[in-house]
């Protein structure tokens, strides 16, 4: 499995990781092996939020008597929890529920009604007492950002996850640039859309499809490999079963050529900036 910096100062991490969304809606063996299925073939990257009902918990069966060293965990408190005090009761209550003493990145889920100059010093206590070893956002555009960064400082900030998948291509107007300019990591959430990936019967899916055969590969390790064309960009799909997390993982070692790039560009066109970032 390919990896790659994550963010400033920060360790390398799987380019394809493993989200959890919804992952504790299905059969929990399946759940429990899809897990086990990923980080046996490298997506060591586990990303989880307290929103997510039961997935802290399905994951802490997941990597029972795991090497923790080899894991990198990633969970959000929500925006309502933000005040500094909440901020590091949530993250210990999820530290509980994974049976974990520490995460590897801890994210802000979205922005909230509290200030940044409650949650930052609220992260930087969390860095300090050694709870957490990184902290982010999640569904920041770049204004918000910015903002963030007044507050935080430079080399403070590990990763911004967002929504990007073939067919919602906006944060490569603004968010991706500016992430790279300021060593932040980009987790692209939901790749494969939200229940709307190309149908292999539309032009556009005929030139992944076409793609795909090239490199004997499927359309959606297709579509992550194209995702994570850019240094800064990791992405995290869920897979239920494991067969699902074999398919995923195998994304990690695809190179598209430049003019495969560039068919892919032209049959799922990027569009106008959004005056809003898109987010689930």
């Amino acid at each position: 499995m390919k990896q790659k910096k994550f963010g400033i100062n920060n360790p390398d991490v799987s380019v394809i990781g493993q989200g959890t969304w919804y992952l504790d809606r299905g059969d929990r063996k399946a759940a429990i092996a899809a897990l086990r299925r990923g980080i046996e073939t490298g997506m060591t990257h586990i990303d989880t939020a307290e929103m997510y009902g039961d997935a802290e918990p399905v994951i802490a069966d997941a990597i029972a008597g795991l090497p923790r060293e080899k894991l990198f965990l990633v969970s959000k408190v929500l925006p309502s929890n933000a005040s500094r005090r909440g901020t590091i009761t949530a993250c210990e209550r999820s530290l509980k529920r994974l049976k974990i003493d520490h995460l590897d990145c801890y994210l802000l889920h979205w922005r909230g009604s509290y200030p940044f100059e409650e949650t930052v010093p609220a992260f930087d206590e969390l860095v300090a007492s050694g709870k957490i070893r990184s902290w982010g956002v999640s569904n920041f555009d770049s204004d918000d950002l910015g903002e963030l960064l007044d507050v935080a400082g430079e080399g403070k900030i590990a990763c911004n996850q967002v929504l990007y998948h073939l067919q919602e291509r906006a944060i490569e107007h603004a968010v991706i640039p500016w992430c790279a300019q300021h060593g932040v990591a980009v987790v692209a959430y939901s790749p494969f859309g939200h229940d709307d990936f190309p149908s292999p019967a539309s032009r556009a899916g005929e030139a992944l499809q076409k793609i795909a055969e090239a490199h004997k590969a499927t359309p959606r390790q297709v579509a992550l490999s194209f995702l994570t064309r850019e240094t800064t960009v990791f992405a995290i799909p869920k897979a239920s079963a494991a067969e699902h997390a074999t398919e995923n993982a195998a994304a990690g070692d695809l190179v598209l050529g430049k003019d495969e790039i560039t068919a892919l560009d032209t049959a799922f066109p990027r569009g106008p900036k959004p005056p809003g970032l898109p987010m689930l």
